[in-house]
């Protein structure tokens, strides 16, 4: 359990274009574990405050799920509320990184993404993905909700579709479903497809205003200057869930399955 806590990572690089691209990953479908969840938020507020930066990419490693949401490991060692809320205000702390970042931040999503994953998804500025990208919103399944990554998800999509997903959380919605509901801007057959067309407007971005760039991204995230505080609070509700019998229970289910 411990072993899987501690692996993955998370590394950037930038180009002589201004480029960043931001890569996170971990061995078991790419899920995120809170020291993951830390060094990604950490990595975009320095990335994003970097004044070499133009514009910033997201991706994770492989070529199969784009991000499995929460450790299932972390997630059924927490024993007291304390614990919880710190693991949780993880997601929020990668959340507010993006919502803050001075850059545009482009997300390219190659495969399923599951919770926190479709937050990360919501959370930057323009997503990218493959017509096999489906996404879920599994939490009540487990007995928790999407307290956390709820308010970006709804942001970018809408209430209506993050209800849906928050509710129907043992289905899979396709990725022509997310890009019809606004998370994804285009969808690609495959990935070198997507890759191309990320490299295109990356480069174009880089070439854009910084000034305009940025007075943009505050006018896209108007409104959501509480979300330190909001998100805090959620991670609490969810801090306080994990420790039921019911989400116990339900996670050592799944991770038999």
């Amino acid at each position: 359990m411990n072993e899987a806590i501690n692996q993955g990572f998370v590394d950037f690089s930038i180009d002589e274009k201004g480029i960043a691209t931001i890569e996170f990953g971990h061995p078991l479908s790419n899920s995120l574990p809170g020291k993951i969840l830390r060094k990604l938020a950490e990595t975009i507020t320095e990335v994003g405050n970097n004044d070499a930066v133009k514009v910033i990419v997201i991706r994770s490693s492989g070529n199969k799920a784009f991000c499995a949401g929460a450790s299932f490991d972390e997630l059924i060692s927490i024993t007291d509320l304390e614990v919880g809320k710190v693991f949780f205000s993880g997601f929020a702390q990668v959340i507010n990184a993006c919502r803050k970042c001075p850059k545009l931040i482009i997300g390219r999503v190659q495969g399923k993404a599951v919770g926190g994953g479709v937050g990360i998804a919501s959370a930057v500025d323009y997503c990218y993905a493959t017509s096999n990208a489906e996404i879920k919103l599994s939490e009540l399944a487990v007995g928790i909700g999407p307290f956390v990554v709820g308010p970006a998800v709804e942001r970018k999509m809408g209430l209506s579709a993050m209800s849906q997903l928050a509710i129907n959380a043992t289905e899979w919605h396709s990725a022509k479903w997310a890009s019809e509901n606004g998370l994804y801007a285009q969808l690609f057959d495959s990935e070198d497809d997507m890759d191309e067309e990320i490299g295109r407007l990356a480069t174009v971005l880089a070439q854009s205003s910084p000034e305009a760039m940025a007075a943009l991204k505050t006018v896209f995230w108007q409104g959501t200057e509480h979300w330190d505080q909001l998100l805090s609070d959620r991670a609490l509700i969810s801090g306080t869930l994990v420790l039921s019998d019911f989400t116990v229970n339900a996670i050592n289910a799944f991770k038999k399955k």
